[in-house]
């Protein structure tokens, strides 16, 4: 049997730590919008997640 997280915010990527507020998802704080999309790149390619940009320079990563 096998069981996988859905519908979960797995982690979330952000250039600001003061727009994020510690919860059940782990938080990176990237310095620059490049280390930003390579940091949720390479966890959707762990997790098999979604990126989703909040347009605030907050990115979330969700599995569906």
């Amino acid at each position: 049997m096998e069981i996988q997280l859905t519908k979960q915010i797995i982690a979330i990527v952000t250039l600001d730590k003061e727009k994020v507020y510690a919860g059940s998802a782990p938080v990176f704080v990237a310095e620059d919008e490049e280390e930003q999309q390579r940091i949720a790149m390479y966890i959707t390619r762990i997790t098999f997640g979604m990126v989703h940009d909040l347009g605030n320079g907050v990115l979330i990563i969700v599995k569906h």
